[in-house]
């Protein structure tokens, strides 16, 4: 069983803190060997969903960020990530649900809109998401825009 939580930036402690930054370099970073710019500024302004088991162990997380911030005219979810632990377990399913229903707690029905990694968009298209555009590299990798109206 997951325990979601979901705060602002201001409310995260310095500990969960360095647990998100740990679990986005572990798997952005050195798994799928893409040095990026983690800390973009936009952290600040997001909603931090972070998901754990009962031990209490970070499993898996999302940012959750206002209409503007990554999109002029959208909400949007990213940083989705869930532990290697984690794969495999249904944890990445449970997750985007989570991370839907809070987008639209806070944010209300405007539509959601991401930057999905390409080989990811099956994943996506299960919760709704339509894909928007032509793939396009970020980081090396290749992404697609979609869009959850």
């Amino acid at each position: 069983m997951i325990q979601f939580t979901c705060v602002p930036f201001d409310a995260l402690s310095p500990h969960s803190l360095y647990e998100i930054l740990a679990l986005r370099q572990e798997v952005f970073v050195v798994e799928q060997n893409c040095p990026y710019q983690d800390c973009d500024g936009k952290d600040l302004q997001s909603y931090h969903l972070m998901g754990r088991n009962e031990q209490g162990k970070l499993l898996c997380y999302t940012r959750l960020l206002p209409k503007g911030v990554s999109y002029t005219e959208y909400a949007s979810i990213g940083r989705v990530v869930s532990s290697p632990a984690a794969r495999g377990t249904g944890a990445g399913i449970v997750l985007m649900e989570e991370s839907i229903r809070q987008c639209r707690q806070l944010f209300g029905t405007e539509p959601i809109k991401i930057g999905a990694q390409s080989y990811l968009l099956k994943f996506y298209e299960r919760f709704g998401f339509v894909s928007t555009g032509e793939e396009y590299l970020e980081d090396g990798i290749p992404h697609t825009k979609m869009i959850l109206g």
